[in-house]
């Protein structure tokens, strides 16, 4: 009946001890922690010992708020050149000729293949550049990314669908909170809290930080591109403004041998002649094979280091370059150096982010809601104990404990998945006090009635947890599908407030049913009541 084995009862407190202990570096800040860290003996090995903890958001410790959007003309124009690239080399490897070069239009490329039979033979090839479109959970769309279209005049044109350029933009969106992420915090200290918003906006919070210049800087798309300087006139060609030339346009081959993708590392240095800042980089295999094979086959030509649509550098190819690694120099000061070497490692963004929002928070405001969350938490919670412990005496202090413990569980597992603890989240510890002590009350009730209908004490105790646990979990189960709701469909504070909601009616189901019921049965073996006390 109200029997617990030893066992069950030293496996549950075990296990609520160790989601309790969870929370404890979220009591300390970041120096405190390192500092308790660094007194600890290296007998004692560290995955021991509690090191995650719950990050503070922006609207409680203060910092910058930004909200960037995928600019979708710069993603088309990049994605029509990748195309035009794509069919270029299709035409070369089918052994088709095309008249007037590939041209780019404002959603794709057109090019004209006079032959009808080159064109029967090279169509089947460019219509599998068009992917299919598949959704994450519904599987094919039976929409594919490009539409083609063939005229009798010979003329292929090849746009980006609408449901294309959705998926695309989609991708761009989540490499780009991939990409920001290294660059605003590439040592991993700054926590920062990076989601998409929307089909096409990302939010960027990075908490403690008052000055968003810096972070707009590193945001600003380091686009490195190795070319070969070309002939002015050439349809394959573009003209780039030139540094060496104090900004003059020079023409630059569209074709691009090695992009800043296919780096594996940059680092800052000094050039060991001239002592000027530099940055030292190395190619992938893949990317090494490609620079080495064009250096070989253009010795004697000028080879052109674009940056961000700008030759900063066209140095002469002297003898073919196999090694897989070089260095980019170009009139850099050490800052300069340092930023490019952040953007290259983290990887070229898809597409450019245009800043549409910026603020900063103040640490006062974040201050004064930490305070105001707190209180309102305190005055709730002894609100609530008072009640309890008013209306159901012994029993009521033991919802409060559980009640006690069930705050402390939720700040646990918050530390354990680092989540962002914001002040709709305090919010959400307020209301999952208010739904922890709701399901003692169905609790509590229910063994009243039992007990008034003549059931002994442990037979009422025994019938109302029974009975009123399917009550329980269907009320949070109701409860569990509105905040897992909220967390899918919301954004920002919303989705911290359903994060805080899903654990506590976790939590409350734990600490309602299972310790509650435990601590009662001690109780009971304890005193051996005649009555229930209430």
């Amino acid at each position: 009946m109200l029997r617990f084995s030893r066992t069950k009862i030293i496996l549950t407190l075990g296990i609520l001890l160790v989601g309790l202990l969870l929370g404890v570096p979220s009591l300390f800040n970041k120096d405190e922690r390192k500092a308790f860290m660094d007194g600890v003996p290296s007998w004692i090995p560290s995955w021991i010992i509690p090191q995650r903890a719950m990050v503070l958001g922006l609207d409680l410790q203060g910092g910058s708020h930004l909200l960037l959007e995928v600019d979708r003309a710069d993603l088309v124009r990049s994605l029509a050149i990748q195309l035009r690239d794509d069919v270029r080399r299709t035409l070369r490897e089918g052994n088709v000729a095309f008249e007037g070069g590939i041209q780019t239009t404002q959603r794709g490329v057109q090019v004209r293949v006079p032959d009808a039979a080159g064109r029967s033979r090279i169509m089947p090839k460019l219509r599998e550049l068009s992917q299919p479109i598949n959704n994450t959970i519904l599987g094919p769309t039976g929409a594919r990314t490009l539409d083609i279209v063939e005229t009798p005049e010979g003329l292929i044109q090849m746009s980006f669908s609408e449901a294309g350029l959705a998926e695309r933009i989609r991708r761009a969106v989540d490499q780009s909170i991939e990409v920001v992420r290294k660059r605003i915090d590439p040592t991993g200290t700054v926590e920062p809290s990076i989601q998409r918003q929307g089909l096409d906006r990302v939010l960027v919070q990075i908490p403690g930080l008052q000055d968003t210049s810096t972070v707009a800087k590193n945001l600003n798309p380091a686009k490195l591109e190795f070319r070969l300087l070309g002939d002015a006139g050439s349809t394959d060609t573009e003209l780039l403004p030139s540094r060496d030339s104090g900004g003059q346009r020079v023409p630059v081959e569209r074709r691009i041998i090695v992009a800043g993708s296919e780096l594996t590392d940059a680092q800052p240095g000094f050039d060991s002649r001239t002592n000027e800042p530099i940055v030292n980089f190395r190619f992938t295999l893949k990317g090494a094979q490609a620079f080495a094979e064009a250096t070989t086959q253009n010795v004697g030509r000028p080879l052109a280091i674009v940056l961000d649509n700008e030759v900063i550098s066209a140095p002469r190819i002297i003898q073919p370059i196999t090694g897989g690694s070089g260095q980019i120099s170009g009139r850099f000061s050490v800052q300069d150096v340092n930023n490019l070497s952040v953007q290259l490692r983290s990887g070229a963004l898809p597409a450019k982010l245009t800043i549409v929002e910026q603020r900063t928070v103040g640490p006062g405001l974040g201050k004064d809601s930490i305070d105001a969350g707190v209180k309102a938490t305190i005055y709730a919670a002894l609100f609530v104990v008072a009640y309890m412990f008013a209306t159901y005496g012994v029993f009521g202090f033991i919802a409060n404990f559980a009640l006690a413990v069930h705050v402390g569980l939720i700040l646990g597992l918050m530390s354990l998945l680092e989540a962002t603890m914001t002040l709709p989240g305090i919010a959400g510890i307020v209301l999952t006090i208010g739904t922890a002590v709701d399901s003692n009350v169905l609790i509590y009730e229910r063994i009243r009635e039992e007990a008034k209908a003549g059931r002994s004490v442990v037979s009422a105790i025994q019938a109302g947890f029974d009975r009123a646990f399917a009550t329980i979990i269907d009320s949070n189960s109701t409860m569990a599908i509105a905040a897992v709701i909220l967390f899918f469909m919301g954004s920002g504070p919303v989705r911290g407030f359903a994060v805080v909601f899903i654990l506590g009616i976790l939590t409350t189901v734990i600490t309602a049913v299972t310790l509650t019921r435990m601590m009662i049965a001690l109780w009971y073996n304890w005193a051996r009541p005649k009555t229930i006390p209430f």
